[in-house]
């Protein structure tokens, strides 16, 4: 326990040093790995690692989603899901911050990406918010915590990741996102209407649209929602297997963007580019996950703490309410990505010991990753919208994120209380 306690203290140093967290990972688990068995020993495992992990077949799913949400992405869709969902939803009180969180969601559903979605939306959605006098706080607080459907929505790759670390089935793991998805998006739409209830100055209505106009605006989104549907149907319905699923996306998205005349050789170039490098830094810090996440369970310290907890006589939901604490703690000072690797191998071994449904708790740390990129003061999403945004202070940003992180907290309660909500889907597609 004392040489992993080290560990987590070296891992902490590296990082807080600025050494990229993958590295910081690597370097704390060869070591320590090390101190323990030998340096041949050590590089052995580290050898063992990175050959065994890219020839898992599973890793295909990652380069895979990520193409198909860029090319996405260069297909320009955005703003035809936010004028989509701003004929329908604009009208109302806060309308437009409600239209950005339907937008958000459906662009989640298509790029998997958080920090992509949050990106991507601030350039679309808070220009007319502000144009028809929103308050700075709603206009982006909005932006910035709907992004976070990114995480929850398949194609999610936290929950690939997840799945891939634990071993568990991603197409279940995307099954189970179905109800805590469509759940979180009624959430936030429930949080800009409760915002706006109490103080109406901050999302003034705007212009009502004839069915006419509702049923027209449709017309730009259909073909990405074709795309969800039948990348995502196949897969729920067992007829594609997840990375047979992730291939087909990324093939019909290079379609799609092709149909829409966003497609050129140079463009190619730079999404094979991107998601080269994307997939690199995940691999990365995969890697170093794999290696700390050795080292911590030839310490003993994963068995140790669920001895322990077993000992107290703890029940499961007090152990979920504690990794909750753990986990908003831990949110306010690293990135969700590090958050996650750090936690997954010795939180999922406590949470199996526990009785905890695997597929269930991979829903539960998703969504507490979303409620890290939303925490002060490294909040990913936050800084995200204000690199976009540079006239706006951190300070609104973050007062307007807070209804939505209790709506986030608000979720995780929920399924705390009715797991069936994640599970029950599992039932439909089995």
């Amino acid at each position: 326990m004392t040489v992993a306690l080290i560990g987590f203290l070296g891992l902490f140093a590296l990082a807080f040093v600025g050494v990229p967290l993958g590295f910081a990972m690597l370097l704390a688990g060869i070591g320590g790995f090390a101190y323990i068995r030998g340096p041949d020993a050590a590089l052995s495992m580290l050898a063992q690692i990175v050959v065994d992990a890219s020839a898992n077949y599973g890793m295909s799913v990652l380069p895979m989603f990520i193409l198909m949400g860029i090319f996405v992405h260069k297909a320009d869709i955005s703003g035809d899901l936010y004028d989509a969902a701003n004929a329908w939803l604009g009208h109302l009180k806060g309308g437009l911050a409600h239209a950005t969180v339907a937008s958000c969601a459906l662009f989640a559903a298509i790029s998997g990406s958080s920090i992509a979605t949050a990106a991507t939306m601030s350039r679309v959605a808070i220009p007319p918010m502000r144009r028809l006098g929103y308050h700075d706080r709603l206009s982006t607080g909005s932006v910035a915590s709907a992004g976070v459907l990114g995480v929850l929505i398949p194609p999610s790759v936290p929950l690939v990741i997840f799945g891939l670390l634990t071993e568990t089935d991603i197409r279940k793991l995307f099954i189970a996102t179905i109800i805590p998805g469509i759940l979180l998006t009624l959430f936030f739409i429930a949080a800009v209407w409760v915002t706006v209830a109490l103080n109406p100055s901050l999302g003034p209505p705007g212009e009502r649209r004839s069915f006419r106009e509702k049923v027209i605006a449709l017309k730009g989104v259909w073909s990405v929602i074709a795309l969800f549907v039948f990348v995502m149907g196949g897969l729920y319905g067992g007829v594609f297997t997840a990375t047979e699923s992730a291939g087909i996306g990324a093939m019909g998205a290079f379609f799609f963007t092709l149909l829409r005349r966003k497609m050129s050789w140079r463009v190619l170039g730079e999404c094979l580019m991107e998601t080269g490098k994307t997939t690199a830094m995940i691999f990365a810090i995969v890697f170093g996950a794999l290696a700390f996440a050795n080292f911590i369970a030839l310490t003993g310290m994963t068995m140790q703490l669920v001895h322990w907890i077993q000992a107290q006589d703890f029940s499961a939901n007090g152990v979920l309410i504690a990794m909750c604490v753990i986990y908003v703690v831990l949110g306010c000072l690293m990135e969700a990505m590090g958050l996650m690797l750090l936690t997954v191998p010795i939180f999922t071994a406590v949470a199996v010991e526990m009785g905890i449904n695997p597929i269930w708790f991979g829903i539960f740390v998703t969504v507490m990753i979303e409620v890290g990129m939303l925490t002060p003061p490294v909040g990913m999403n936050v800084f995200t919208v204000k690199t976009l945004t540079p006239d706006v202070s951190l300070a609104t940003i973050f007062q307007g994120v807070m209804p939505f992180l209790v709506a986030n907290l608000a979720l995780v309660g929920v399924l705390i209380a009715w797991p069936q909500l994640a599970l029950m889907p599992l039932r439909w597609f089995s």
